[in-house]
């Protein structure tokens, strides 16, 4: 059959009359000549043009929908509907916890905030007698005397900075400290524990943020030639005027970890923008409900046993069936967060730099990977851990050696605290990325089988080991 040609709105002609010599039109069709010039097949390396793929991927995406449709008929037909709104087993004290700590975690803030006043009103202080002290003799070698008077800023700057630091240290230790400890003995549910521990990570960060920021600006103040380097955004708000009480009420609520002066604003809210964002988040969140409860939870029901026995082969084939699932929550969430909830909480506090996220999915190395999917994390890591590293005169493969440290240890508070065991899995995971992104690329698309999953996997029976049915089979086998 012969294909038509397509007109301009997409329809398709019907196919042109086979010509004789001259462009008359054929009256024997069945001498017209077919095969008239040399051509090659389109797959061919000898072919013009490289043919286009769309199609394949189209009938890929078909395959993967229907292969999980019989998926979704089949968890049905076996388990039923497993889906319980009043099944969760939570206690009176973790609401109550969990609301203790969610109010009182974010008083870390405002108390890192007194401890700038503090630093501030210090600062203008130590201004102050410099500029007294200009007309007055002094005893520097140095000719100049604001080189000296600069002088004697900076060392009272390291002595004062040193009382500062502590104070901040100890602030924040104890958002994350008094945090780690409720939620491990006292709070039991899961969820409730990992949204407490998540919220006193993020606070933690934004206090480690906030005052390592305002130090170098403090810096700055009291050496006015390195001021020349600090970016020309923060000359609209100049350190100490951003030592405010609205100033740092904006750094709570903003979507990012990294804290400024001054961040690019939008103009208005746009509501009905906000609206669609949280109409998707709670779509989003019921979905990962669903499909938790429904999907995820019998596999790792069914996976008690194989972990408990060591059945090596029925581990593997129930992490390569988590693994699809996993990777759709996983997806999901991330939409959620990063997409709907992030960009509705900046439309809501006019952020304007909403990129949480650019195209990880193209990703061609581990690190490139790490660098794309999370930009509030990246952002702060690069800013408050490898950059100063990198100044200090580390090397650039040991300062990301640190960053892989610093995030697997908290990898692990968020996933180890919540499910009272520390297995040491999430922070491994992290630490493994390293030579991850120094091998080749299969090695880099094995992630998916043995990352997420086999971590779920692990948690989730030390919490079924510690409370749930497989310390109920043990002790029966024991009676």
């Amino acid at each position: 059959m012969v294909n038509g040609d397509k007109t301009g709105n997409g329809a398709v002609r019907p196919p042109k009359p086979l010509s004789l010599k001259g462009g008359a039109t054929a009256k024997y069709r069945h001498v017209a000549a077919v095969h008239s010039v040399q051509r090659a097949s389109c797959l061919s390396h000898d072919s013009e043009a490289p043919p286009s793929f769309l199609g394949f991927r189209n009938l890929m995406v078909i395959v993967l929908i229907v292969m999980n449709l019989r998926l979704v008929i089949e968890n049905f037909m076996k388990y039923g509907v497993l889906i319980c709104i009043q099944c969760h087993d939570y206690r009176s004290q973790d609401l109550i916890l969990g609301a203790i700590l969610y109010t009182l975690v974010p008083l870390h803030l405002f108390l890192a905030y007194v401890i700038e006043l503090l630093a501030a009103d210090h600062a203008k202080g130590v201004i102050a007698r410099s500029k007294r002290n200009e007309s007055e003799p002094h005893d520097c070698k140095n000719p100049e005397p604001h080189d000296c008077l600069e002088a004697q800023a900076s060392k009272e700057f390291q002595s004062t900075w040193q009382n500062i630091a502590w104070a901040h240290g100890v602030n924040a230790s104890l958002c994350l400290l008094v945090t780690t400890v409720t939620v491990y003995k006292y709070i039991h549910h899961p969820l409730i524990g990992t949204i407490c521990e998540f919220h006193a990570i993020i606070v933690w960060l934004k206090n480690c943020s906030y005052a390592f920021t305002n130090r170098d600006l403090r810096h700055a103040l009291l050496n006015p030639r390195s001021a020349a380097t600090l970016p020309e955004i923060y000359s609209q708000c100049p350190y100490p005027r951003n030592v405010t009480l609205g100033n740092l009420s904006y750094f709570w609520w903003a979507p990012t970890l990294v804290y400024q002066p001054v961040y690019p604003r939008s103009t208005h809210i746009r509501w009905v923008f906000v609206a669609k964002r949280l109409g998707e988040a709670v779509v989003l969140s019921v979905f990962i409900w669903v499909a938790s409860a429904q999907y995820a939870a019998p596999v790792l029901r069914n996976s008690l046993n194989k972990i408990a026995t060591l059945d090596v082969p029925s581990i593997i084939e129930r992490l390569m069936k988590l693994s699809t699932i996993s990777l759709i929550i996983w997806l999901a969430g991330f939409f959620a967060l990063f997409q709907s909830i992030l960009n509705a909480l900046a439309e809501v506090m006019r952020f304007g730099d909403r990129e949480f996220y650019t195209e990880w999915w193209n990703s061609p190395s581990v690190g490139s990977y790490w660098r794309t999917w999370n930009k509030p994390v990246y952002y702060f890591m690069r800013r408050h851990i490898y950059s100063p590293l990198i100044g200090r005169g580390w090397g650039v493969n040991a300062a990301s050696a640190m960053v892989f440290i610093f995030s697997g240890f908290l990898h692990e508070l968020a996933v180890g605290i919540p499910t009272h065991n520390i297995l040491g899995v999430a922070f491994i995971g992290m630490v493994v990325q390293l030579p991850m992104m120094w091998v080749t690329e299969p090695l880099e698309k094995m992630q998916g089988l043995n990352g997420q999953p086999l971590a779920a996997l692990l948690y989730f029976f030390a919490w079924q080991a510690k409370y749930g049915s497989v310390s109920r089979a043990q002790t029966q086998d024991l009676i």
